[in-house]
């Protein structure tokens, strides 16, 4: 598999990642059901306030799958940041992995590595990771 993300996406979630940094920053960019197009980033708080974890608020949560079932919009991408780690699934990222057609988007921000050098994409389906090549459209 392969995501076809637009380069202006792609800087929102790194400013959103950055902006954040400490905690790790989370969200979503939502696309039409029918094409499951990446379109619309829909940044949310992490409400655990970590700098290892991350989880969405439950009301916010609540609300933008209501929002995205009115706009017949689905899920394509589920992100957060990883603040001291590389890019990659933690076990809790797995285990709580619960959306099998998304694409899991990791940025990572610790500061050893280069700026804006770990973008990295993946699916998680029953416990089992698999990377997949990012493609970056556009400016």
């Amino acid at each position: 598999m392969v995501l076809r993300i637009s380069a202006d996406l792609v800087a929102a979630l790194w400013e959103h990642s950055e902006r954040e940094h400490p905690i790790e920053a989370c969200g979503v960019i939502a696309g039409p059901a029918a094409d499951l197009t990446p379109t619309r980033h829909i940044p949310m708080e992490n409400s655990a306030y970590s700098p290892t974890f991350y989880e969405f608020e439950s009301k916010a949560l609540l609300g933008l799958y209501q929002e995205l079932d009115d706009l017949d919009e689905a899920l394509v991408v589920i992100y957060h940041s990883h603040t001291s780690t590389e890019a990659y699934p933690s076990r809790t990222d797995i285990a709580y992995a619960g959306e099998p057609g998304a694409h899991y988007v990791l940025l990572s921000t610790r500061e050893e590595i280069a700026p804006r050098s770990e973008f990295r994409s993946f699916r998680i389906v029953n416990g089992v990771v698999t990377e997949e090549l990012v493609e970056i459209v556009g400016d």
